[in-house]
């Protein structure tokens, strides 16, 4: 049997991206995790917030009356902050779920953000995720990225984590890094350096998140259910009104080498390998890559060739390659690149 070029080079992508995951998790994310009650509080929405007994896994719901959300309990100055997430099926258009860390209660015209945002869709359509970075009220200079995903987010749970340290930034998806953000002295204040609590909400976002507002949040379904477990937050606790560490007598020194220390923020040659294979199959936008925005790349970008080649000036993909499969999870096929969104 004789496979055209174009097989050939496909099947070659995704045997570098399993070859790649399977060497990443060698270095698997292995954490001490948290019961709700130990590290978080309640937010907004409280009524919409559901604990399970032994308060290891909590739902927020969204339905007509609100959203919901939960807060770390301290805020930190560096840290690792993680959970397995489960999003909600069928038709979720104009919904948000976010895990995120940010400190704009504190610091509302300056302040810093590391994002996870899930971004919601219509039936048969799905889910995407963005990544943002934001440092000292830099919103105007956002540094987002947007994926598809390789496995269905509804049907199970997966790891969604970011490592913060004062030298770098890392996104995982379960043990995978996705995107690095190393700092230089170039970003100035746009790298994030304050101290910032964890977040996560889920919430009507009808104005923007599917198809630039299209299609909105129908509350016909509702409600709409995300699950949360794995809960797990490293690094310095700082009191959130004080911002001094929140145990008597520590400091954030031996904290910030214990971080160092659990290997999380190094970017072994196997972690860059697997990151490389993730974006070069599944990233759909990179700021990077968006000369319609940003003329000149950030300083911190690292324009990677085989990357840019599959971008248009717009930062979008120039097309799309996936295979739908039965059942709920995918695998990738061909798309056209008129279905991704503008940001």
């Amino acid at each position: 049997m004789i496979m055209d070029r174009e097989a050939v080079v496909a099947a070659a992508v995704v045997l570098v991206l399993v070859s790649s995951v399977a060497a990443a998790a060698a270095d698997a994310i292995n954490v001490t995790t948290l019961a709700f009650n130990e590290g978080y509080m309640p937010l907004f929405g409280e009524h919409n917030l559901v604990r399970s007994a032994d308060g290891r896994r909590v739902r927020l719901l969204l339905d007509r009356s609100s959203g919901s959300g939960f807060i770390s309990s301290d805020m930190y100055d560096h840290g690792f902050f993680s959970a397995s997430i489960k999003l909600p099926s069928d038709y979720t258009a104009g919904i948000v779920v976010a895990f995120y860390t940010s400190n704009g209660d504190v610091f509302e015209k300056n302040h810093d953000e590391l994002d996870f945002e899930f971004l919601g869709n219509i039936r048969g359509k799905e889910w995407r995720v963005q990544t943002n970075v934001y440092g000292n009220g830099s919103t105007s200079r956002g540094r987002e990225e947007r994926y598809y995903l390789p496995f269905d987010p509804t049907a199970d749970f997966h790891r969604y984590s970011i490592l913060w340290t004062a030298d770098n930034i890392i996104f995982y998806i379960d043990d995978t890094p996705i995107r690095e953000v190393r700092r230089c002295d170039a970003m100035g204040g746009d790298y994030p350096s304050k101290p910032m609590s964890l977040y996560a909400t889920i919430w009507d976002a009808s104005s923007w998140a599917t198809s630039g507002g299209r299609y909105k949040v129908n509350y016909k379904y509702s409600p709409f259910a995300s699950d949360f477990t794995d809960l797990a937050l490293l690094g310095c606790r700082l009191d959130p009104i004080q911002q001094v560490p929140s145990s008597a007598g520590s400091s954030c020194a031996g904290d910030s080498a214990d971080l160092v220390a659990s290997g999380l923020a190094v970017m072994t040659p196997e972690k860059r390998q697997a990151m490389r294979a993730f974006r070069q199959k599944y990233m759909s936008y990179s700021v990077c890559y968006d000369r319609v925005r940003y003329p000149e790349p950030f300083p911190e970008c690292e324009i990677v060739d085989s990357e840019k080649r599959r971008f248009r000036e717009t930062g979008h993909l120039r097309f799309r390659r996936h295979r739908r499969v039965s059942g709920r999870g995918r695998i990738p096929v061909v798309a056209n690149s008129s279905r991704h969104p503008h940001m």
